[in-house]
């Protein structure tokens, strides 16, 4: 079954819209999150609107690491993931979302990035 992120029937009192009943548009497909965890990089590519499309990471185990005193990127390799604000949960699981505050051998860093749709890691070292 598909996704959709249509506008629900109901409205947040529990009555429901008028003229509710309509066909799933192609416009308003969701997909399920990629999750993107620890680990040898895979990666899939997944076909968007008008034919383009995104690079979703499933896993990684680098990151792209800005440091904002030198102004420098390099690569660092990810040890585990120590907060995610998105999910609580995540934190146990290793999964990264954008916000998230990874351990890296350089030290820790927030992901600024959003790894299930951008296809990389992209983070910024905090103290």
């Amino acid at each position: 079954m598909a996704q959709s992120q249509r506008r629900a029937l109901r409205k947040p009192t529990g009555g429901r819209y008028k003229k509710g009943a309509k066909k799933k548009n192609q416009y308003e497909l969701g997909r399920q999150p990629a999750k993107t965890h620890i680990g040898e990089r895979r990666a899939k590519s997944v076909r968007t609107m008008g034919n383009n499309s995104k690079v979703r990471v499933l896993a990684v185990d680098t990151a792209n690491l800005f440091d904002p005193k030198s102004k420098k990127y390099e690569k660092a390799k990810i040890t585990n993931v120590v907060e995610n604000p998105a999910n609580r949960h995540f934190i146990r699981r290793n999964i990264m979302t954008k916000g998230a505050i990874i351990e890296t051998e350089k030290g820790k860093a927030r992901i600024t990035s959003r790894p299930g749709q951008d296809g990389a890691v992209n983070a910024v070292l905090v103290n």
